[in-house]
């Protein structure tokens, strides 16, 4: 679990201080407009949709945007039709890798991820090469400054989370995918503030990284999480705390 929490971590991090909301707003986007494809346009009956337009909202995007991208999905205004696609990998010193994107051309995607995976020590793999390694968890992230530890356990524990982890400078809730969004929105109710919250793809195990594979395995995380088609990367790589904090400066 340490190895997705701190790419996690670093992930939002990056995110507060990333200027280019455009770059994040057409993530969410393609989001909203897939998962109003795939489930309708109703948030309360939709909980996709639900988690895609508070994530979009959590970071300034405009009603308008959302309302648009909504209607492009259910069809009521013309759009771009998105496919969902996964790519798995390998990077330096065997790191597992799982990539989701949405993409309106499949062959020009797969092979630009194929280069980045390429230019920074790793190789992109077969379906199924890694997805074994990996299973389905809401993940809710929440500073430690805003928080009695406490509090936070019992909240999350009677909603229905799984467990509790210490994250560094952040408590992690873990639950299952069905008790995510009460999880959710029990903290909400409580008044806690939540750094993150989403539905990822967590690592059984991990692998450690350090020196020159460690800053390589960082840089192609960070430069597929960059690509404008990517909607989320999951790696099983563990990271020592002294490197981690070198790398995430």
């Amino acid at each position: 679990m340490s190895g997705h929490s701190k790419w996690s971590t670093i992930k939002h991090k990056k995110a507060l201080k990333d200027q280019r909301k455009g770059k994040l707003f057409t993530k969410f986007i393609k989001e909203i407009t897939i998962a109003a494809r795939l489930g309708g346009g109703d948030v309360n009956a939709n909980p996709r949709l639900r988690t895609a337009v508070q994530t979009a909202r959590e970071n300034s995007m405009p009603n308008d945007n959302i309302e648009r991208a909504i209607k492009k999905g259910t069809g009521e205004l013309e759009g771009v039709h998105y496919e969902e696609v996964q790519y798995e990998g390998y990077g330096p010193g065997g790191v597992a890798i799982m990539a989701s994107a949405l993409t309106d051309n499949r062959n020009r995607t797969v092979a630009e991820i194929r280069r980045v995976f390429e230019k920074h020590g790793g190789s992109i793999g077969t379906s199924g090469c890694v997805a074994w390694m990996f299973h389905k968890r809401g993940l809710i992230t929440v500073d430690k400054d805003k928080v009695d530890e406490d509090r936070l356990m019992e909240v999350s524990l009677d909603a229905g989370a799984d467990d509790v982890n210490d994250g560094g400078d952040s408590f992690e809730v873990v639950t299952s995918p069905e008790s995510f969004e009460a999880v959710k929105a029990a903290l909400e109710k409580a008044g806690v503030s939540t750094a993150s919250a989403e539905v990822a793809m967590v690592p059984q195990n991990t692998v450690q990284v350090t020196g020159k594979e460690a800053a390589q395995t960082m840089k192609l995380l960070e430069e597929l999480d960059d690509h404008d088609d990517m909607q989320s990367v999951a790696s099983n790589a563990d990271f020592p705390a002294e490197e981690l904090e070198q790398l995430s400066a």
